[in-house]
């Protein structure tokens, strides 16, 4: 597990490869797959050739539509063979008969039963500070989607072994014919975030009486942003499906065209953000209304909804709040998460309109902030955390390394300036300076992140390692987490307590304990807590016990009162609100000039001010936390992926825009000292604040007031005003 190798990078011999035969319309019923004859060592498996249950885990999302077609590219059948190019061939022959039906895009279009989540929250008694307030501000906000742009497109490895494989004896030695004897176990090689998730697919797939042990070992992930959280599971059953059904090992690794084209992309948002005050001009009450497009089906709908809602109420303090959520199934692929699973998506909206009310009452938005801040030890609207997290000291930080009070003074009086040259009838850019001159602007915003799911998953949101200090000095860390080898924090830890050389640190997922999902920096805070907590009980025990020493630390959902009340879920149950209870934070602040010609925005810095906790390793957390800054002003003005008609338009992944070496700016960042003494989140934060930060500052250069992202050229020359 140590040395991960990619999913493309893995041959077996004798193998046969896989192609999807996918569905070419939006909407309709399945009437056939007309496929040309096939040779003797090629075969075309359709969802009628599943032995088991045909959805993904614990979703709806069908393995092979057999029936209803949901969106173009669904995949109703697969083809296998052993020589690919041959393989495209047939696929290419392949013919999809269907029943078309008017299918639904946009979340405008989608009626009563296209919902598949909803998310009702209230606290205090907002209406009465809405009827009784001296001035109210609403404003509504747009989010596209973002494409996850992994290293390597999703696949998958599959085949089949005894349980108790000879040495030297190899996965092409394994091809049962007819009946399977008892005792075989399905390998499957994949890259993903969740090993637990694409065993339980596979072996719910696979089930009935001669089903095999299913046994998942988990590739490089390398930088996913959630991208290989659920998706993974999927190829991997199509994987397993053709292994089990034809007896041979399959490879089935999508072409980066298809993987941009029918994986899940971040999800697209509306939110609509109210807030009332009183005659003080202090804050009483808010209202947020949010519509998710999760696509079809809606996996996972639920709590990318709750987790808008989070990020949507914001950390200020406000005692009478409502949230009332959506979450729309239509027919485009399906949507999942991205970095914050939708933390960002509603923290841009609240930031945004932050920024609205600080602009329309001519006050920093860095004053506002300041001003109302909730109590510590709550988030918005007073759900408890066990540190408070130190609000003040990130604006002061963040403002601090910037000069932002400066630039923001600075700014402000030139736009005012222009604003008051400015005859009622005329654009702005009619006071704009000569061709060749540049005008600034800086704007500021805040964020949080957990560090885990609010749902627990099939796994019941159980996680622990164990670890085995072995005779020769060695230690073996035993997890079902992916991509937590040597140069990791667990090294680190290990290093630090036991004395142990990295080289002589192993990860080991062959029979390991559930470690969960790997997102919103799990692997360094609650699974590093734990691996830490066993080393203290090996180090306690080392010079009383003989080698080798084993200790074994679990963990579960964590359950608040106050959490429990708000955030029941959809069964009854308490949410796992143990992520939460620790959230990292942080303050951004952007620095954007731009000329009078092509109004195209140039960031001249962007300045982060990280609360961490307790960070094990500040040169790593600072690298992710730039390479997050980046994708999150990819996000922000860049990436403009999109559906047309249910499909990627045509040149859509030739032309798809990422940023080049040459066009990252300058980013600084800093963490603030002694907030906590355990670890917080930190790797999603970018995501909640960069994008706010980045339109408010464009915002002051242009004297409007940005609603959506990705913020085009166009949109900053025509205005999207309130």
């Amino acid at each position: 597990m140590d040395g991960l190798e990619f999913v493309s990078d893995i041959y077996v011999p004798h193998m046969l490869h896989a192609l999807v035969v996918r569905s070419p319309v939006a909407r309709g019923r399945l009437v056939s797959v007309e496929c040309p004859q096939l040779p003797d060592d090629y075969t075309l498996l359709t969802a009628e050739d599943i032995p088991g249950e045909n959805t993904l885990g614990d979703s709806d999302v069908p393995i092979l539509a057999g029936g209803w077609l949901s969106h173009i590219g669904e995949p109703v059948a697969l083809l296998l063979g052993p020589d690919r190019d041959e393989l495209e061939k047939y696929a290419d022959n392949c013919k999809v008969v269907a029943e078309e039906d008017t299918p639904v895009f946009s979340m405008a279009d989608a009626a009563e039963t296209d919902i598949v989540a909803r998310r009702e929250l209230c606290a205090g008694d907002p209406e009465a500070a809405f009827a009784g307030a001296a001035s109210t501000f609403q404003s509504d906000y747009e989010t596209g989607i973002q494409e996850h742009w992994y290293s390597e497109p999703c696949g998958a490895v599959a085949w089949i072994e005894p349980q108790d494989t000879p040495e030297g004896l190899g996965p092409e030695d394994q091809r049962p014919e007819g009946l399977r004897p008892s005792g075989l176990r399905l390998i499957v090689r994949t890259a993903t975030q969740w090993p637990f998730h694409v065993g339980d697919s596979v072996a719910r797939v696979l089930a009935g009486p001669d089903a095999p042990v299913v046994h998942v070992e988990p590739c490089a992930v390398d930088i996913h942003l959630d991208g290989k959280f659920l998706y993974p599971s999927l190829v991997s059953c199509h994987a397993a499906l053709g292994a089990w059904i034809t007896g041979m090992p399959v490879r089935m690794v999508l072409s980066k065209k298809e993987d941009f084209a029918f994986s899940p992309k971040r999800f697209g948002t509306g939110i609509s953000v109210s807030s009332a005050f009183d005659e003080k001009g202090e804050l009483t009450g808010v209202k947020v209304e949010a519509r998710i497009n999760v696509g079809a089906y809606g996996a996972g709908a639920t709590e990318m909804l709750d987790q808008v809602c989070l990020g949507s109420l914001g950390m200020y303090a406000a005692k009478n709040v409502s949230f009332r959520g959506t979450a729309f199934r239509t027919n485009i692929p399906p949507q999942g998460p991205f970095a914050g699973f939708g933390l960002a998506q509603g923290a841009f909206a609240m930031e945004r309109h932050v920024s609205l009310i600080a602009d329309d009452r001519r006050q920093d938005p860095a004053e506002w902030r300041r001003v109302n801040f909730p109590k510590a030890g709550t988030l918005s609207p007073g759900l408890p955390v066990t540190d408070a997290v130190p609000w003040d000291r990130l604006v002061e930080t963040a403002t601090g390394m910037s000069d932002y009070g400066r630039k923001w003074a600075s700014y402000e009086l030139l736009r005012r300036k222009r604003r008051e040259q400015l005859p009622q009838d005329e654009a702005p850019q009619a006071v704009w300076p000569e061709r060749g001159e540049t005008l600034r602007g800086i704007g500021m915003a805040m964020g949080f992140q957990g560090n885990g799911l609010l749902h627990p998953g099939p796994d019941g949101g159980s996680y622990g390692v164990e670890l085995i200090l072995e005779k020769d000095g060695s230690l073996e860390i035993k997890t079902g987490m992916p991509g937590a080898g040597r140069g990791t924090v667990w090294t680190d830890i290990a290093m630090e307590i036991l004395g142990v050389e990295a080289e002589n640190v192993r990860v080991n997922g062959e029979d390991g304990m559930e470690a969960g999902p790997a997102v919103m920096s799990r692997k360094t805070t609650a699974l590093a807590e734990l691996v830490e907590r066993a080393c203290l009980a090996i180090r306690g025990l080392r010079f009383r016990d003989p080698l080798p020493i084993s200790a074994k630390e679990t963990a579960g959902p964590s359950e608040n009162p106050e959490w429990s009340r708000l955030f029941r879920l959809p069964g009854g149950e308490a949410p796992d609100c143990g992520g939460f209870l620790r959230p990292g934070a942080a303050a951004a602040v952007v620095e954007v000039e731009i000329d009078p010609v092509e109004y195209v925005p140039r960031i001249r810095g962007v300045w982060l001010a990280v609360d961490g906790g307790r960070v094990f390793r500040e040169d790593r957390a600072c690298r992710g936390l730039r390479l997050s800054v980046i994708q999150a002003l990819g996000w922000a003005y860049r990436e403009r992926p999109g559906y047309v008609a249910g499909r990627v338009p045509e040149g859509g992944f030739e032309g798809f825009d990422i940023a080049g070496a040459s066009e990252i700016p300058p980013i600084e960042i800093d963490f603030v000292r002694g907030s906590s003494e355990k670890p917080r989140g930190v790797g999603d934060l970018p995501f909640a604040c960069v994008p706010a930060a980045y339109l408010q500052a464009v915002s002051q250069v242009m004297g409007r007031h940005f609603r959506s992202i990705p913020l085009k050229a166009q949109d900053i020359r025509e205005g999207d005003t309130q």
